[in-house]
């Protein structure tokens, strides 16, 4: 992160600390911060240089806040939040649900008039302001409390697959589940770096191209305040708030990039009339997926396909077990392996997200036109996770860490591929005598099981134990949810 967004995040964090002791979480604070430094930014545009019309309301803007004190201060906040979820556009998604969590008047004065008032922020280069907020993102994703780390990928596993999908100018890219934004912030940026774009092409990306849907109120606030200081968006915003999977797509595109949400099978509490509570399984329907089943991480790449144009391409991270999976999974990677060239595997180690016990891939494929003949012809695997330890603290993965991966990936031209001891290759033919179409598959040596003297330094251990643990208590509240039901 370069010396100026560090030092503004510092100065933004220290204030936190102060909050915290209020009983302000991480979050609640990030929130908080977004509120206010939109209203000053909006309010830095009416001014000159810019002198653009205020799009929020009379009344409702920066100088009403820094105009009271006190109590006072924090009635007109408390309004000017309500008035403001009310709105239509990107006010409305910042907005939405919106309320004070500083209780102390003094200690919100302080947030407005010292901290957010004494910066120009709209006059901050956007990659100045943008990795500020993307510094505190990720604060926020290490307070393992709040449960936020599930909505934060690494951003040097989506820097590497940008760098492979290789998003081109006038192209529509979106993310289905877009937690706070990184792959779409990603993919603008690779755009605007690797491309000598023209007027239209800026205009394009800057708020045509990039489309995210977030099912979490708070964190599609995030999300949309991030794209929004990087300079993406204008008064619509790029985000909706939903559940992808309640519908089919209502327009196709050419790339989307996504890490869905790992965890419980879709499903509904029930209270009966004794008043006892019960889960039952949420079983998505729809006429353009191929199995209807609860499993979330299905369902979503289901929907993924039916979200790209004939020819679109598809990077998803899905858990280890929609690659082995029977009944609906099965089914679902035999359709999908016919109708789609699935064409490339990353097993990623583990240790490298902020929601523990996850055990994740990236699955990269191509959509193509209905055929008798099955499209896959062959699918490469990548295995970084033997013998690779990661832990987020004293060995976080970088994105020099997938320079092989990118390097095997070949993506200037897949078809001049070359074997290698983590890179090889299964024919479809392969791939459907296996056992359900099973594709979790390795082929490399676990050194720590061979030799000792090679085993990982304690705290690895210790945490992919953890890991394994975590994955497989979930595993056993799905099976216990489905039993009683």
């Amino acid at each position: 992160m370069p010396n100026g967004s560090s030092a503004i995040v510092q100065k933004l964090w220290n204030y936190c600390n102060i909050l915290r002791d209020d009983g302000l979480s991480y979050g609640d604070y990030v929130e908080q911060l977004t509120y206010l430094l939109f209203l000053k930014m909006a309010h830095e545009l009416t001014q000159p240089p810019h002198n653009k019309p205020s799009i929020i309301p009379e009344n409702y803007d920066w100088p009403s806040l820094l105009a009271v004190d006190g109590d006072a201060l924090e009635i007109q906040y408390r309004k000017t939040l309500e008035t403001l979820a009310r709105e239509r556009g990107m006010l409305g998604v910042i907005f939405r649900k919106a309320q004070n969590r500083i209780q102390d008047p003094a200690k919100l004065r302080r947030l407005v008039a010292d901290l957010i008032d004494k910066e120009q922020w709209v006059s901050l280069d956007a990659d100045v302001k943008g990795d500020a907020y993307e510094g505190l993102l990720e604060k926020n994703a290490e307070d393992v409390k709040t449960g936020a780390g599930q909505y934060f990928t690494p951003r040097a596993l989506i820097r590497a697959i940008v760098d492979v999908m290789r998003p081109a100018p006038g192209q529509i890219i979106a993310d289905p589940a877009c937690g706070t934004g990184g792959f779409l912030l990603i993919a603008h940026d690779y755009i605007s770096k690797n491309f000598d774009l023209d007027k239209d092409q800026k205009k394009h990306l800057r708020f045509a191209a990039l489309r995210g849907t977030e099912i979490v109120d708070n964190t599609a606030r995030l999300c949309a305040m991030n794209l929004y200081l990087h300079g993406i968006g204008g008064d619509d915003c790029p985000v909706k708030v939903g559940d992808s999977l309640n519908a089919p797509p209502s327009e196709t595109c050419d790339l989307v990039m996504t890490n869905p949400p790992f965890g419980k099978k879709s499903s509904v509490t029930i209270i009966n009339e004794e008043g006892e509570q019960s889960k039952e399984s949420l079983v998505v329907v729809r006429d353009d997926f191929w199995a209807s089943t609860s499993n979330k991480q299905l369902n979503f790449l289901q929907h993924v396909k039916s979200m790209l144009k004939i020819h679109g391409r598809a990077a998803i991270v899905v858990p280890d077990n929609v690659l082995f999976e029977g009944g609906a999974g099965e089914t679902v990677r035999r359709k999908l392996l016919h109708e789609c060239d699935v064409h490339t595997l990353l097993r990623l180690p583990t240790g490298i997200f902020y929601a523990q016990g996850v055990k994740a891939n990236v699955l990269f494929f191509d959509r193509k036109p209905a055929s008798e003949k099955p499209w896959t012809k062959t699918l490469w695997i990548y295995d970084f996770r033997t013998n690779e330890h990661f832990t987020l603290k004293t060995n976080p993965l970088k994105r020099a860490d997938l320079d092989d991966f990118v390097a095997c990936y070949h993506p200037e031209n897949r078809h001049a591929r070359k074997i290698t001891d983590r890179f090889k290759s299964f024919s479809y033919d392969d791939m459907l005598k296996r056992d359900k179409v099973n594709l979790d598959i390795f082929w490399l040596k676990d050194d720590s099981l061979e030799d000792s003297a090679n085993l990982p330094a304690p705290d690895v251990i210790a945490a992919e134990i953890a890991e394994d643990l975590e994955a497989a208590l979930d595993q056993f509240s799905q099976i216990a949810t489905d039993l009683k039901a």
